[in-house]
């Protein structure tokens, strides 16, 4: 006579593990999905930027923002207004590598410099990213801008945002002084005034 087995049963135990497999493929897709829509739909592109100058040694202060298009892409509008400034005088005017401002701003470091270039004007092939050029203060000493820069960026791997700005108290020679150190730092002298780039509302 044939003998005929029972057939076994699935444990409970790889049961649970086929059904959390499931759930954790699931949970997978539904996240892969909504993380690329909302990164072609541009949802969480920052588009605002604020700084708030501050100084250690002088009295200059002032107000930056910057704004880019919802696309989190393209050129990047900066305007503002700094006060007590040297009158009627250009200030070197950049992004600079690091959002440490303690040692009067000297802690932020050199230009923000991620491809390795020397420092130059902001329409030259060969700058820094944080090469902003200048500002031109008026007889009251005050500073009062709108201008656009097609480098930086508020969002990927050009982003300024958690950056230091630095008004410094020197003319950028914008690379063209001849010296090492125009190469560096435009020759703009010291830093004047600076604050984080921020979110803004």
């Amino acid at each position: 006579m044939a003998q005929h087995s029972r057939p076994k049963q699935k444990s409970p135990l790889l049961r649970v593990v086929f059904i959390a497999s499931l759930l954790s493929l699931g949970l997978m897709f539904v996240y892969g999905v909504f993380y690329s829509g909302s990164s072609q739909g541009g949802a969480t592109a920052i588009t605002k930027g604020v700084v708030v100058l501050k100084s250690d040694a002088a009295s200059t202060f002032g107000t930056i923002t910057f704004e880019q298009s919802s696309s989190g892409k393209g050129d990047v509008t900066i305007s503002g207004k700094i006060e007590n400034l040297k009158a009627n005088s250009l200030h070197g005017f950049h992004i600079h590598q690091s959002g440490d401002l303690s040692s009067n701003c000297a802690s932020a470091g050199p230009h923000f410099n991620p491809y390795g270039k020397t420092h130059g004007a902001p329409t030259d092939e060969n700058r820094h990213v944080g090469d902003l050029g200048n500002i031109k203060s008026d007889e009251n000493g005050v500073a009062e801008f709108k201008f656009t820069d097609s480098l930086i960026s508020l969002n990927g791997h050009l982003s300024i945002v958690g950056r230091a700005l630095v008004v410094h108290a020197g003319t950028d020679d914008l690379g063209k002084g001849g010296n090492d150190e125009s190469l560096k730092t435009g020759n703009a002298g010291a830093r004047a005034a600076c604050g984080v780039v921020g979110l803004a509302a």
